[in-house]
C-alpha cells in the first residue's frame, strides 16, 4: 500500500491560506480519482478540493474551521501498490493547475512537531501562529502586533471561537477592557515591582468591571425568530467592525449633473450591445471616471502599514455586488486604467454575473486598491459606505433622478430638467485629509459632468 498526501491547493497569487469548512469524506471512506474530498473557503469564495488519486482516506490532518497554508498536507490517502510517496500526485489537487507542491516531506507527525517548535521560537515582539496549544489567525496576530499585545498577554485572552480559538472580536473586546482599565485611577505600583502593572493589565478584566463594557442584553419575545448568521455574513460583520475600528471615517458629498452621460448611454446602448455583445450599464462609466481621478490624485490609491504609507502602482477597482442571498461580495477589476470602455464593460458584466452564480475564483476578490459601490441600484440617493480594508477610500454612487436646475448660458440663466446624482466618498482620515478627499470626489463629478455626448466608445 502507498500513501499520498492531499495538498492544500494554490488558488491565486495573493491567496496564502484557506479555511476548511466541511469534510465531504470521513476516514475509511473510499475515494475516486478527482472526487471532492472537502470544501474550503478563502474570504468569501468557497471551493472543493478533489482527490489526486483513488484510494481510501487514511487520515484527516486538520479539522473543520482550521486555517491551512497553501502547500500544506491536509489529508493522507492510501492507494493500491507502490511505495510510500507522500505528496506524489498532489499537483492534481490544484484548483487552477498551478505548480506541483509535492516536494519531498517528512512524515506528517514530524512536520507537525517541527511546526510547533518553530512557532514557539518566536522573535521578540512577534506573535506565534500556535501558542499554548491554540491557533492564532493572521488577522488576530496582526491586530496583536499593531496594538502591542505580547504573546503572553494574548495567551490569556478567553477565546469564543471553535475549540476556544481567539477571534478578532475577542481581541477587540479585550482592548476595550484594557483601555478602560488604563484610563481609570490606579494605585501607585511598588518601586521594587515595576512589572506588576503589566501583569495586571494582561489578566482578564475584573468581574466587577465586566457589566460596564458588556453588550446590552437582547430580549427574545414570543414569536421572534432567531436566525443564525451564515459564514459569509459573519465574515462581512467582522470585516465591517474591523474597518471602523481601524480607520477614522470621513464622508464628503458632491452632487453631479450627469445629463450628458445619461443621454449618451440612451443613444448608444442598443448599438453597443449589437456590436460588442455586451449591455452597457452606468457602472463601467463610473469606473472610467474614478480611474481618471485616481491618476490625478494618486494618494487616494494607497494603504497604511503601521506608520508607513504604501502607494499602489496598480489601479485595481473593486465593485461591490449584491448576491441573491442578500450578502455582499467585491470582485476586483485588475489594472482598470489599462482598459478602454469596452474592456471595462466586459469585466463588469463578467464579474457581476459570476458573482451572482457563485463562480468567482478566490484571486478575483483580492488585491483591490479602491472600491466603488452603486447604492443607486436600490433607489438610494446617497450613502456613507464603510472602507474596504486595507484600502483607504470607497465611493458610493446614488440614484440618478430628474431635477429642475438652473442652467447658465451666455444669454442668461434659465430653469431646465437635468439628470442629477449624489456621490458619497468615505475615506481614512489617518492619511486622507478633507482637502484631498473632497477634491477627489469633486474631480470624479467633473469627469462625469463633462462627459462628451459625441464620443465613440
Amino acid at each position: 500500500m502507498a500513501q499520498v498526501e492531499l495538498i492544500m491547493p494554490k488558488m491565486g497569487e495573493s491567496v496564502a491560506e484557506a479555511t476548511i469548512i466541511k469534510w465531504l469524506k470521513e476516514e475509511g471512506d473510499t475515494i475516486e480519482l478527482e472526487e471532492s474530498v472537502l470544501e474550503i473557503a478563502t474570504d468569501k469564495v468557497d471551493s472543493e478540493v478533489p482527490s489526486p488519486s483513488e484510494g481510501i482516506l487514511k487520515k484527516k490532518l486538520f479539522n473543520e474551521d482550521d486555517v491551512v497554508k497553501v502547500g500544506e498536507a491536509i489529508a493522507i490517502i492510501e492507494t493500491e501498490g507502490g511505495s510510500d510517496t507522500p505528496g506524489s500526485g498532489s499537483s492534481n489537487a490544484s484548483l487552477n493547475g498551478s505548480e506541483n507542491h509535492a516536494e519531498e516531506k517528512e512524515s506528517p507527525a514530524v512536520a507537525e512537531a517541527q511546526k510547533m517548535v518553530s512557532s514557539a521560537q518566536e522573535t521578540t515582539g512577534d506573535i506565534a501562529r500556535n501558542s499554548n496549544g491554540r491557533f492564532y489567525s493572521p488577522l488576530v496576530r496582526n491586530i496583536a502586533r499593531e496594538e502591542n499585545i505580547s504573546q503572553q498577554e494574548l495567551d490569556t485572552i478567553d477565546g469564543s471561537g471553535s475549540e476556544g480559538r481567539v477571534t478578532k472580536n475577542d481581541v477587540l473586546n479585550y482592548l476595550d477592557k484594557r483601555g478602560s482599565e488604563s484610563s481609570a485611577p490606579a494605585s501607585t505600583p511598588a518601586p521594587s515591582q515595576p512589572k506588576a502593572p503589566e501583569t495586571k493589565a494582561a489578566a482578564p478584566a475584573p468581574t466587577a468591571a465586566a457589566p460596564v463594557k458588556a453588550p446590552a442584553p437582547v430580549s427574545v419575545n414570543e414569536g421572534d425568530e432567531i436566525i443564525e448568521m451564515d459564514r459569509m455574513r459573519k465574515m462581512i460583520a467582522e470585516h465591517m467592525v474591523m474597518s471602523k475600528h481601524t480607520s477614522p471615517h470621513v464622508t464628503s458629498f458632491v452632487e453631479a449633473d450627469v445629463t450628458h452621460l445619461v443621454n449618451w448611454r440612451n443613444k448608444v446602448k442598443k448599438e453597443f450591445e449589437a456590436r460588442e455583445g455586451e449591455k452597457i450599464t452606468f457602472t463601467p462609466l463610473f469606473i472610467e471616471a474614478v480611474v481618471k481621478a485616481i491618476k490625478d490624485f494618486p494618494m487616494i490609491n494607497v494603504s497604511v502599514d503601521g506608520n508607513s504609507i504604501i502607494k499602489r502602482k496598480n489601479i485595481n477597482i473593486g465593485m461591490a455586488a449584491a448576491l441573491p442571498s442578500g450578502n455582499l461580495i467585491v470582485p476586483v477589476i485588475k489594472n482598470a486604467d489599462q482598459l478602454n470602455l469596452v474592456g471595462l464593460t466586459r469585466q463588469v458584466n463578467d464579474l457581476a454575473g459570476r458573482a451572482r452564480a457563485n463562480k468567482l475564483k478566490p484571486d478575483e476578490i483580492q488585491g483591490g486598491t479602491f472600491t466603488l459601490t452603486n447604492v443607486g441600484t436600490f433607489g438610494n440617493v446617497m450613502g456613507t459606505p464603510i472602507i474596504n480594508q486595507p484600502q483607504v477610500a470607497i465611493l458610493a454612487t446614488g440614484s440618478i433622478n430628474k431635477k429642475p436646475a438652473v442652467i447658465e448660458t451666455p444669454d442668461g440663466d434659465f430653469i431646465g430638467i437635468r439628470h442629477k446624482m449624489f456621490l458619497s466618498h468615505s475615506y481614512d482620515h489617518r492619511v486622507v485629509d478633507g482637502a484631498l478627499g473632497g477634491q477627489f470626489v469633486r474631480r470624479v463629478a467633473d469627469y462625469l459632468e463633462n462627459f462628451d455626448p459625441n464620443r465613440e466608445w
